[in-house]
């Protein structure tokens, strides 16, 4: 037999619960009422889940077929269609909130749920104090009920210890589930510090307990176990500003209880453990003359060979210690460290009836002080009252302070002052009267003391100044480094375990957006190796025509482009291009390079050459340019077969044409782009007399020395040649401008 949609038993469902949740959420979604653009589909829905539910047989038919019985000969498609739509609406418990179960909800939670203001204006707060267990539960989560034998017996154990207890109902309250990174019920979290921690283990007592216990940080409670290892820790009290807690215990670990004591303590008590059955804390024990089998808490203030208070119990409660420490909360003349500290022990009077004074010894560090600062402190044991508060501070960690109360800075220079003191707001202002001697802590100096305290009850007015004091230094907050390091750690903490406890389903596209820019980057490495072992390997060695660069000769021109680039050489490597190395310095050009290839003949070889390193020169710093020249006598049908497709700059020679193996191409230059496959051209700049001296440049000996050939080269006719690469330099600056144009060709022709 099938289940209802709601997993109950056809008459397990109260009519009148029915009937009451069916009003409440008919008005909530009426779109008369409700302006959500899906306010009309869920008011439909609403009402077609009421009318199953408050029909016995509907709710039966539906059992048995899986529809409310008007459905019978529908087909099977549309039977599996009305099913997914009745478990996608009834378990959807985000939206549908019948309270079915109200009467079976333990009333035990009800003191324990929260809402989300509540949640953020005081228990977040508050978990600084104390540490807080939630449970994350909902109406129809089967397994909340199986846990919630264990869960209240724990919640009840830990609640009595001082741990906060909370319930959030997913349902209701979803902004606070969401909020908490809850995605499924039940769920158990911890807060502490503001910080969340999931419990991701079997929900049992131990586990519950021990979960509780790792929340709390792991220096709380010092463990003493001997007489060296206790007049150390006692001995702190100066340095920290804080009372000493020692508990002797039977127990062989630090019971839980006083954990969460210190946790919440800490920032005015330090806390030691002494487990009295170790072997050698015997002395310690009959030191003090502990009952070992009654626990005992002992508070040390300033002297710590004998405790300054002293509670023992068999059943140490919890409102027992915090009223014993409450009351013991600071040192008998306590250092003023910061304000927070300073506002505490001086609190603002709020009545006549309510006036606290304050006594302040301003002194300095160290022996020289030392007899001024007991004889303070005895006077200080011997006239307690609840409306007295003495205490002291040292001059050169807060100047400020003490310049304000010490007008008359050489009376009191190198000497120890006091002054009684009353705050009288909040900003900062007081009343006060200073001692008009230094304070040596003579009996003298005791009556005088004692006469204006007597004086001080009976006439409020003896406080004749009145000053502004500015804020304290906070003279034991963490050094900024150890501060960020605490971050630190606490983030990396986070991380750790929102990676491995996280949501999947929230972290799939962070997850996503991470390895997809990993398989591009790695993607992008691989090709690019590949790409450089294929060029290496298709590239044999090349035939390499080197001419020298003689600056010091030449155009003026070329001295002034020099200074703009640093060439890497003294010399241009200028290839011959030709079959053998033409797929490497050409076709398989990696991704931004460019060739720059000179046509040239075999009579004129030498002298454009020259030219061409000359102009070309200081752009042979650029490691994307690679120079070549080409043989118009090897490769004239290549060349014009790319000048087809440079219409403009030269025309399509007409095979008919009878000068057509006659046209004179040398002192052309091209730019070579083999990637994408395009070409940018030089044309030969045209003088007046350059048809007249093209043929004496054929019977130029290629074979005279170096000084015989430049001094050929000043003869009309390789003066001319030379001009035909005259501006090719403004040329290459455009080149790399990328203002030239292109001329682009479908593939490179084979260069046979």
């Amino acid at each position: 037999m099938r289940a209802t949609p709601l997993g109950l038993s056809p008459g397990g469902l109260p009519r009148a619960d029915i009937k009451k949740a069916y009003k409440r959420l008919a008005r909530e979604w009426h779109p008369d009422k409700n302006k959500d653009p899906g306010a009309e589909d869920k008011f439909i829905q609403i009402s077609k889940a009421y009318e199953i539910l408050s029909n016995e047989e509907k709710r039966a038919n539906f059992d048995r077929y899986g529809d409310a019985g008007e459905s019978q000969g529908y087909s099977q498609h549309q039977h599996r269609q009305f099913h997914h739509f009745h478990e996608g609406f009834y378990f959807d418990e985000s939206f549908f909130h019948f309270p079915f179960n109200s009467e079976r909800r333990d009333t035990s939670d009800e003191k324990y749920l929260l809402h989300f203001s509540h949640y953020i204006n005081e228990i977040v707060p508050d978990s600084f104090k104390k540490p807080y267990l939630i449970k994350i539960t909902s109406d129809w989560c089967f397994s909340c009920i199986h846990i919630e034998p264990v869960w209240k017996e724990v919640a009840q154990e830990l609640e009595v210890l001082g741990v906060g207890i909370g319930v959030v109902h997913a349902g209701y309250e979803r902004r606070l589930a969401h909020h908490l990174g809850a995605h499924s019920t039940p769920s158990i979290l911890g807060l502490i510090n503001g910080k969340i921690t999931f419990f991701h283990n079997a929900v049992i007592r131990e586990n519950l307990r021990q979960f509780v216990e790792n929340l709390l940080p792991g220096n709380l409670v010092e463990k003493v176990y001997s007489n060296k290892n206790y007049i150390r820790f006692l001995s702190n009290w100066k340095k920290e500003n804080k009372p000493h807690v020692l508990l002797f215990d039977h127990m062989p670990v630090v019971p839980l209880l006083y954990k969460l004591t210190a946790f919440a303590y800490r920032d005015y008590l330090s806390f030691g453990y002494v487990y009295v059955g170790l072997r050698g804390t015997e002395q310690l024990s009959s030191q003090y003359n502990i009952n070992v089998y009654t626990p005992t808490m002992m508070i040390f203030k300033e002297h710590v060979d004998r405790p300054a208070d002293v509670v023992q119990a068999r059943d140490m409660k919890k409102q027992l210690i915090d009223d014993f420490l409450s009351q013991n909360k600071f040192l008998m003349v306590a250092r003023l460290t910061s304000q927070r500290l300073f506002q505490e022990l001086c609190p603002v009077k709020k009545s006549h009836r309510q006036r606290k004074h304050c006594v302040v010894l301003l002194t300095g560090e160290g022996d020289k002080f030392a007899e001024a600062y007991e004889a303070f402190l005895t006077f200080a044991v011997a006239n307690t009252k609840d409306t007295l508060k003495f205490v002291h501070i040292y001059n050169d960690r807060q100047p400020e302070f003490a310049d304000a109360l010490l007008m008359d800075e050489e009376k009191y220079r190198g000497k120890s002052a006091v002054v009684i003191l009353e705050r009288r707001n909040n900003a900062g202002k007081i009343a006060y009267k200073t001692l008009e001697e230094a304070w040596q802590g003579s009996k003298e100096d005791n009556f005088i003391l004692l006469d204006l305290l007597d004086q001080l009850r009976t006439d409020p007015g003896l406080l004749s100044s009145e000053t502004v004091l500015a804020d304290l230094n906070d003279e034991l907050a963490p050094m900024f480094l150890i501060r960020w390091l605490y971050s630190v750690l606490d983030y990396i903490s986070d991380c750790w375990d929102t990676l491995f406890h996280s949501n999947w389903r929230e972290m799939m596209p962070l997850l996503s957006l991470l390895f997809s820019a990993l398989f591009i980057l790695f993607g992008t490495v691989i090709v690019q190796a590949f790409s450089d072992s294929s060029d290496t390997r298709d590239s044999p060695p090349s035939e390499k025509e080197e001419t020298a660069a003689k600056t010091e000769k030449n155009d003026t021109s070329f001295s002034k482009e020099s200074n703009s680039r640093i060439p890497k050489k003294g010399f241009v490597e200028v290839t011959e291009l030709t079959d053998i190395n033409y797929n490497s310095n050409l076709v398989r050009l990696r991704p931004g390079h460019m060739n720059v290839v000179l046509i040239l003949s075999n009579s004129t070889k030498t002298v454009l050459l020259q030219k061409f390193a000359l102009e070309v020169y200081t752009f042979t710093g650029s490691s994307s340019l690679h120079f070549s020249f080409l043989s118009l006598d090897k490769h004239r049908e290549w060349l014009e077969y790319l000048l087809e497709f440079a219409q403009d700059a030269a025309p399509i020679p007409n095979q008919y044409d009878k000068h057509f193996l006659e046209r004179d191409y040398t002192g052309y230059v091209l730019a070579l782009n083999g990637h994408k496959k395009y070409f940018c051209l030089f044309k030969p700049h045209r003088s007046g007399d350059e048809g007249g001296t093209l043929g004496s440049c054929e019977d130029y000996d290629s074979s005279l020395p170096t000084e015989a050939r430049g001094k050929s080269s000043c003869s009309p006719g390789s003066r001319s040649i030379k001009n035909k690469l005259h501006k090719l330099s403004f040329w290459m600056e455009r080149l790399l401008e990328g203002s030239l144009q292109r001329f682009y060709i479908p593939s490179w022709p084979a260069l046979d």
